[in-house]
């Protein structure tokens, strides 16, 4: 039982951490725009694939899904300070 919460936090922190450059790109793009959507479920497959092949069930796919949206949201304001510097 440890080691799935060991495994779930490594998961989650895999999503926010694939996240990052998405959410950057995304956030200087036209809201709705084809490339907002690529840049949002762009690295879904990969966080899917790195689910299955850890073992781990749908049931966590909530948390880590909080990850992947946390990774977003934390590239988009480093973005946005990046811009309010220059």
């Amino acid at each position: 039982m440890d080691n799935l919460y060991i495994l779930l936090t490594f998961l989650t922190l895999v999503a926010l951490v694939a996240n990052l450059p998405f959410g950057y790109l995304r956030e200087d793009t036209k809201k709705f725009s084809f490339l907002w959507f690529l840049y949002i479920h762009l690295p879904i497959p990969f966080i899917i694939y790195f689910r299955k092949m850890a073992g781990v069930t749908y049931h966590f796919i909530p948390i880590i899904l909080a990850g992947a949206v946390a990774g977003q949201i934390v590239g988009a304001r480093y973005r946005r300070r990046v811009k309010l510097k220059s």
